[in-house]
């Protein structure tokens, strides 16, 4: 697939806020600090359509983007730690928990994991709940380019060990890297092969 154009819609503070759902909608997320943004600006191949700050928690609404007049990519807050009061995480949590259960168009959430460091427990919980949910969802490693080929290996083994404690299979995975671009064409094939069933 090529990005030919990728703009911004909205911001929403609800889901019934959210842009008519006409399109098939694909959402990422992950823990704060887990490189979303970055990952968002590559897939698109635009520096700066997603804010990129060092500060975690950034991302407070659910961010619409236009993609090639076909598709949404929504940009949702993250969950885990970020320096808000423990009142606006709950507020994050009902907002995304929302959108993720209610919005009919979203095709697949993609999870973004930080490949550097073990599983977190947030991680885990949250994707659990996915499954006993029925939530199509991929997980998708970022940063792949910040450790060496053995030590990758060696972590990812582990992340996939722990998911397999609960389930018989893994979901699609991704390894991503912002920088050098891996990954960009095959998360962009997955979508395109599932807007074709739009």
């Amino acid at each position: 697939m090529q990005i030919k154009e990728a703009r911004f819609i909205k911001s929403s503070q609800k889901t019934k806020d959210c842009p008519k759902p006409d399109k098939p909608e694909y959402a990422f997320i992950g823990r704060s600090n887990v490189g979303k943004s970055s990952l968002i600006n590559m897939l698109t191949g635009r520096k700066k359509l997603a804010k990129i700050s060092g500060t975690p928690g950034k991302t407070q609404l659910i961010n619409h983007f236009l993609i090639n007049n076909e598709w949404y990519l929504v940009d949702l807050p993250g969950y885990g730690y970020a320096k808000v009061s423990k009142s606006q995480r709950h507020k994050f949590g009902k907002l995304i928990e929302e959108y993720i259960f209610t919005r009919e168009n979203l095709m697949c959430l993609f999870v973004l994991i930080d490949s550097r460091i073990p599983l977190q427990k947030s991680d885990l919980e949250f994707m659990l709940a996915l499954g006993r949910k029925s939530i199509p969802f991929c997980i998708v490693f970022t940063k792949t380019d910040k450790l060496k080929k053995t030590t990758y290996d060696k972590h990812i083994s582990s992340i996939s060990d722990k998911l397999l404690e609960y389930w018989e299979e893994l979901p699609p995975v991704f390894h991503t890297s912002s920088v050098s671009g891996k990954g960009r064409d095959e998360i962009l094939s997955f979508i395109e092969n599932i807007n074709k069933k739009w």
